[in-house]
C-alpha cells in the first residue's frame, strides 16, 4: 500500500483569464509535515481550496489515499480561454463537495477564524462530532442514539482537555482570546477524525511567543493524533522549524521544493520570497 496520503497533479485553476494556480503537483507522505509557501497572490489558498473541494479545479487531479477525489478539464466557454498545461490530459470530473471530503478523512482550518461565534467551546467541537453520528432523524427523534450521544460528550470533553481548553468549555467562542479560538478551531477540525490536517496561516495574528508554542504544538498534533499535516503559512520561522518538506509557489507557479535547508538556499527562493538581509542583519 502507498504512503502517499495526499497527491496533487497538475492543478491548474483558472479564473476568467486568470490563472491563479498553474500546473501544480506535489505530495504529501503520511505523517509528514508539509508547508506551502509563497508571497500573497501566489495561489496558496486557491490550491487549499481545490484540495478541500471549495473549487472545481480547471484541470488537473487530487488524489487522496490513492484515490481521486477531484478530477476536471476545460469545458464549454473554458475550452477556449484556457491558458494552462495539460490541455488534454485528462478527460473525466470527479466531484466531491467539503462535507464528502471531510468524511472521506480531511479537515482544515482558515485564515480567518471560522467559529460559531455565540455558541460555546464544547458547542463548537460537538458539533463537528456530529459529522461522524450514525444516528438518523428517527433515532435520534426517539432518543435510540443516547449511548452514541453520550460518547460523543465524552469525546469532546477529551478533546478539549488535550488541546488546553477544559477551563473555557462553557464560555462562548468570540469571548475568547485570539489564541484559544485557534485551538478551538483546530479542536473542531480534529473532532472529524481526520487523517490529513490542514492549517491555513495558523500563526497569523501571533506574537513570537505564542508561534514558538504554536510549533511545539503542532509537532504535538501530529503524534498524539497520528496526524499528516499540510500548512499555509507565512511565518518563516515556524515554517522552518515544523516542515520535513516545503514547496514554494510564485504566481501560482511551483518554484521549489526541498527541506527547509535547501529552501533557505535556493536563489530563486531568496529572490521571490525570503528577501536578502540587510547589511548588518
Amino acid at each position: 500500500m502507498s504512503n502517499l496520503v495526499l497527491r496533487i497533479e497538475d492543478i491548474t485553476m483558472q479564473f476568467g483569464g486568470v490563472i491563479a494556480v498553474d500546473n501544480l503537483s506535489l505530495e504529501i507522505n503520511k505523517n509528514e509535515i508539509v508547508s506551502l509557501i509563497g508571497p500573497n497572490g501566489a495561489g496558496k489558498t486557491t490550491a487549499f481550496n481545490v484540495v478541500t473541494g471549495v473549487y472545481a479545479p480547471t484541470n488537473g487531479a487530487v488524489y487522496f489515499k490513492d484515490k481521486v477525489i477531484t478530477s476536471n478539464f476545460p469545458k464549454g466557454q473554458m475550452k477556449k480561454l484556457y491558458a494552462g498545461a495539460n490541455k488534454d490530459k485528462y478527460t473525466s470530473t470527479v466531484k466531491n463537495t467539503p462535507d464528502m471530503i471531510t468524511k472521506l478523512g480531511m479537515a482544515r482550518t482558515f485564515q480567518n477564524i471560522r467559529l460559531f461565534k455565540e455558541l460555546t467551546a464544547f458547542e463548537n467541537v460537538l458539533i463537528a462530532k456530529h459529522m461522524r453520528a450514525k444516528a438518523n432523524f428517527l433515532s435520534a427523534s426517539l432518543r435510540i442514539n443516547h449511548k452514541e450521544e453520550k460518547a460523543m460528550h465524552e469525546d469532546t470533553l477529551k478533546l478539549l482537555d488535550i488541546l488546553g481548553l477544559t477551563d473555557v468549555k462553557d464560555e462562548v467562542a468570540h469571548s475568547l482570546p485570539y489564541g484559544q479560538q485557534r485551538h478551538l478551531e483546530i479542536a473542531r477540525a480534529l473532532a472529524t477524525s481526520p487523517e490529513l490536517l490542514l492549517l491555513d496561516e495558523p500563526a497569523a495574528g501571533m506574537n513570537p511567543q505564542e508561534t514558538d508554542e504554536l510549533a511545539a504544538f503542532i509537532y504535538d498534533l501530529r503524534k498524539k493524533f497520528d496526524l499528516t499535516i499540510f500548512v499555509i503559512e507565512h511565518h518563516m520561522d515556524l515554517v522552518m522549524d515544523i516542515s520535513d518538506r516545503i514547496y514554494v509557489l510564485d504566481f501560482g507557479k511551483l518554484i521549489a521544493t526541498g527541506t527547509p535547508q535547501e529552501i533557505q538556499n535556493n536563489q530563486r527562493v531568496i529572490d521571490a520570497y525570503l528577501g536578502v538581509p540587510e547589511d548588518g542583519e
